[in-house]
């Protein structure tokens, strides 16, 4: 008992440094916890005080304390005993941990779609094999050697010293911060051909944050949602936890296949550059998806998650340009432009979505975050340098593309088809070959030091023939690594091909 109340009195003495109120927080933590059982008795005051190195008043004033509060009692000459009986609900200590604690729906439909994800195992390499990769073709790596880091990290310091030095600065609405909603709607209007006013754009914490938002403002229980297939599998989540019932649009080489989806009002669809083939939705299919929008009182969630990205080809215009009756919501991200850790995304949302956007917004978040990033930004974008920035980044990510092409085209001609794709940091590639061999390639590879991101994953039936499919990465590889990856890509296959002869 001595030592069990010396180590709580030691923990307790640190964080408050008053040796009575220790004291006395260690008994009563003991005795509540039941470590200390009803009817034992206590040390002496002067036993403890020598075992703490404390004064026998420190001590006794303690206990007096815990008298009040009932949970000891005295007896004339005979000490200081505990005087607590833990109450008894019927359960054990450990089973009242464990707690059947009932969900929500909601809660219940969040767990369920998460269970639904491919396990950690099947999403990233084994850890012993993560030393042996070299060469990485995985689309959601990210390097960043020519990031303007010093010009930004002036941008930063100075909003920072500005909001030191104004402690009481406006803070933004919930909406975002206006200039930097007004940088996106100047760059919409000249990259994009979309034109928006600053205060029908929404400032949030990535795209996906803008997905969830919508999720719950436009889904009731049991509603039919149409999403593409193959597509991003955080949107078929939250559609599946906000009640949605996914319907499958599938996806060919020019993009979603439209279909008069009975029943559904809303589509996620990423036109530009569908996700993860890369796409382009055609002229005629952006029309035919407007006019079903149009037809079905429907609305168009409209995801552009790279397209800034673009190395040939007339761009196409977003539905979002072609929407004339305020059916479209428009979602970005600078996620890729910048750096990921840079939770900022927007929405470019219709009349009839502003007042429900900012009262869900101000819901979850009553005061935007981020603040000192959003002003930065938008100070990066009016200055010119997020321009110059993006310009660079077209300029060598375009190169290593050509590379990536043209060594794509010499190694892996019959191992891999490859979607047709002018935009975007990656390149979609479906498995021409049998299944088990796909595997065995993989693995082969990985023990050669090359990986790739596994395509199947964004199917509907990933096992499906036809859904094998592999996802190449470029715009963080130099050329030379592209080419040596590529080149022992094709070495594995053949060293297969020579073993079955």
């Amino acid at each position: 008992m001595e030592q069990l109340i010396k180590i709580g009195f030691d923990n307790h003495s640190i964080a408050s440094g008053k040796k009575t109120e220790a004291l006395f927080q260690s008994l009563r933590e003991l005795i509540v916890e039941g470590t200390l059982l009803n009817g034992e008795r206590l040390p002496s005051s002067r036993k403890l005080a020598e075992l703490l190195e404390i004064s026998r008043g420190s001590v006794n004033q303690a206990y007096d304390m815990l008298l009040a509060e009932g949970f000891v009692r005295t007896g004339r000459g005979s000490g200081t005993y505990i005087a607590y009986q833990q109450p008894d609900y019927g359960l054990g200590r450990r089973e009242a941990e464990g707690a059947d604690i009932p969900l929500s729906s909601w809660a219940k439909r969040l767990q369920q779609a998460q269970s639904h994800r491919p396990s950690e195992a099947a999403i990233v390499i084994a850890a012993d094999e993560v030393s042996a990769v070299g060469i990485d073709f995985s689309f959601d790596v990210i390097e960043r050697p020519f990031f303007p880091y010093e010009e930004w990290k002036s941008a930063m310091f100075e909003e920072i010293r500005c909001s030191l030095d104004q402690p009481k600065k406006e803070r933004p609405g919930t909406e975002g911060y206006y200039p930097l909603r007004e940088a996106i709607a100047h760059e919409l209007r000249r990259e994009r051909g979309i034109i928006a006013s600053a205060e029908h754009i929404f400032i949030t914490n990535g795209s996906m944050h803008a997905i969830a938002l919508l999720c719950m403002l436009l889904i009731n229980y049991g509603d039919n949602v149409v999403v593409e297939n193959p597509g991003y599998s955080g949107i078929r989540r939250a559609v599946e936890v906000a009640g949605g019932s996914l319907i499958y649009g599938n996806v060919d080489d020019s993009g979603i296949i439209p279909e008069q989806w009975e029943g559904a009002k809303l589509l996620f669809v990423t036109p530009s550059r569908q996700f993860p083939t890369g796409v382009t939705l055609t002229a005629e299919r952006r029309k035919l998806l407007l006019e079903w929008a149009s037809k079905r009182r429907a609305v168009i969630v409209e995801d552009d998650y790279d397209s800034e990205f673009r190395w040939g080809g007339r761009p196409a215009e977003p539905l979002k340009a072609l929407d004339r009756e305020g059916r479209v919501v428009f979602i970005g991200t600078f996620s890729k432009t910048m750096y990921t850790e840079l939770r900022l995304g927007f929405a470019v949302v219709p009349e009839a979505l502003r007042e429900p956007m900012r009262l869900a917004k101000y819901l979850l978040e009553p005061h935007p975050s981020s603040i000192a990033e959003q002003r930065a930004l938008a100070g990066f974008m009016a200055s010119g340098q997020y321009l110059r920035h993006l310009r660079r980044q077209r300029r060598v990510y375009g190169r290593r593309l050509q590379r990536f092409r043209e060594q794509a085209k010499q190694s892996l001609g019959g191992m891999f088809r490859f979607a047709p794709s002018d935009a975007g940091l990656h390149q979609y590639a479906e498995w021409l070959g049998q299944a088990d061999e796909y595997e065995t390639l993989k693995a082969r590879c990985i023990q050669a030091g090359v990986k790739w991101t596994d395509g199947s994953r964004y199917w509907r039936e990933p096992s499906k023939v036809g859904c094998l499919s592999a996802i190449f990465g470029f715009a963080h590889l130099s050329e030379e690594q592209i080419t040596d990856g590529l080149k022992q890509i094709a070495a594995c296959w053949e060293e297969m091909l020579a073993e079955k002869r």
